[in-house]
């Protein structure tokens, strides 16, 4: 049984609106979801002795959503990720967007999906939020209905994203949440066991942009096919945190993708999608600067986001997954976020 209660989470300035929330229990979690962003605003998990702990890293109150901050728990579009120096083309027509991470734009631009009031619809397991992101919305071509839905059920939560466009226009719809399998608040992640099923990874630029090359895992630092301990292997390979694109099988059919274990807790996530790539970052642009939950402070590293997406800046390089969504068809993908204890 999934219960649903809605709440009043906070007032946006200036009559910008009411922000509700809702939590969806289930016996084995609980998840807290507001209608600024679709955001996840906490997950209580169970551990191995049966306390819960809210593993996700935010805020109590609204405000802290609209500060500056690094995308927490939110929705993230009309396209995640980046477009390299805010460009690309449509049957020959150059868009421009707006450059809010220099030299590129990333996750939709100044005003992205994640700092926008989303319309809520209760379901019996869950919550649907809905919005119309206008023709030329942060420089994107055609209007785009999005909707996206959380449901609960046991242990798993499942987020399915649909949308449809009046004109050809690039969608990569993802979330952004942050995990620490220890309880939001620990200070890092580097006790945490990480798999990613996946052959091949992009290779970046310095501006975090994928060179073009689809590169194999094997004998580097990318290969996460086997469980690695997170800290023991940054330190290993001498690298100062995860911020790429791993490649998946390219099928629109649900399959693995990653598993988090943290042995001290015995919590495990993991995650399934019909996504063709996963980004995998370690929150290495944490500072320890914002004051989450319960006074909380996030250094870098701790917490670690698996954004299931299209590969980074497909939109301007042909020879990845296609990234454009036509008139009359539908943009349909799910996640699943399993969670248990062993």
């Amino acid at each position: 049984m999934v219960s649903v209660t809605r709440t009043v989470f906070g007032e946006l300035p200036s009559g910008g609106g009411t922000v509700e929330k809702f939590q969806l229990r289930s016996d084995q979690l609980s998840v807290d979801i507001i209608s600024w962003g679709c955001t996840i605003t906490a997950l209580q998990v169970k551990d191995r002795q049966g306390k819960a702990s809210d593993v996700v890293l935010g805020f109590a109150e609204l405000e802290g959503y609209l500060q500056k901050q690094p995308y927490f728990g939110a929705v993230v579009g009309r396209v995640a990720n980046r477009i390299a120096k805010g460009r690309f083309t449509i049957g020959g027509k150059e868009y421009h967007l707006p450059v809010n991470r220099e030299p590129n734009s990333l996750h939709g631009g100044f005003t992205g999906f994640d700092k926008v009031l989303w319309t809520p619809q209760v379901l019996t397991d869950g919550v649907q939020f809905f919005r119309v992101s206008p023709d030329g919305e942060e420089g994107y071509p055609g209007e785009l209905k999005v909707w996206v839905t959380y449901t609960l059920d046991g242990g798993e939560l499942v987020i399915n994203y649909r949308a449809q466009a009046s004109q050809t226009t690039p969608v990569n719809l993802t979330n952004h949440s942050y995990f620490n399998l220890a309880g939001q608040g620990s200070p890092n992640i580097y006790d945490h066991e990480v798999t990613i099923a996946a052959d091949a990874y992009l290779p970046v630029d310095e501006t975090l942009i994928p060179t073009g090359v689809i590169a194999p895992v094997e004998g580097t630092a990318f290969d996460l096919r086997k469980p690695v301990e997170l800290g023991k292997h940054l330190q290993d390979y001498h690298i100062h945190g995860f911020d790429h694109n791993f490649c998946l099988k390219e099928s629109k059919e649900k399959k693995f993708c990653a598993r988090v274990r943290h042995a001290a807790s015995g919590r495990i996530l993991e995650v399934h999608t019909t996504q063709p790539g996963v980004q995998f970052y370690t929150g290495n642009f944490l500072d320890g600067t914002l004051k989450g939950k319960n006074g909380a402070v996030y250094p870098k590293h701790s917490g670690l986001c698996l954004e299931t997406q299209n590969w980074p800046d497909a939109v301007n390089q042909p020879q990845f997954p296609p990234a454009l969504l036509k008139p009359g068809e539908e943009y349909n993908h799910t996640t699943w976020f399993k969670f248990s204890v062993a």
